[in-house]
């Protein structure tokens, strides 16, 4: 039982939660914005979207163009390495808030 709480597991349960809630967010952001009457099909369309109608805050554009990078190089990274590398990324203060601003957005809308 001693390795259940390895480095290496703790990366690979936060990097996909991270994955799966990155996921969640961005089909949330799209089924909201076609409520509204707005299409996209892509996280960068609906997140620019949600900025340019003002339901999130601008100071949170570079952020959810990181948390894309991020999604996409989870998904393509097989080397521990570059693992650790996006493990940190995602452990920001930044990215949690980006998350925490986009559910509260949208919350305040329902």
């Amino acid at each position: 039982m001693e390795n259940f709480f390895s480095e290496e597991f703790l990366i690979e349960i936060t990097t996909k939660r991270f994955e799966y809630t990155y996921e969640a967010m961005w089909k949330c952001i799209k089924d909201f914005l076609e409520l509204r009457g707005i299409e996209c099909y892509s996280p960068r369309s609906c997140f620019g979207a949600l900025i340019k109608e003002g339901i999130v805050k601008e100071e949170y554009e570079p952020t959810l163009a990181e948390m894309i990078k991020l999604r996409n190089a989870l998904v393509h990274t097989y080397d521990e390495e570059k693992a650790k590398e996006i493990y940190k990324l995602i452990k920001k203060e930044e990215v949690y808030d980006t998350f925490k601003a986009v559910y509260e957005a949208i919350k305040s809308y329902t």
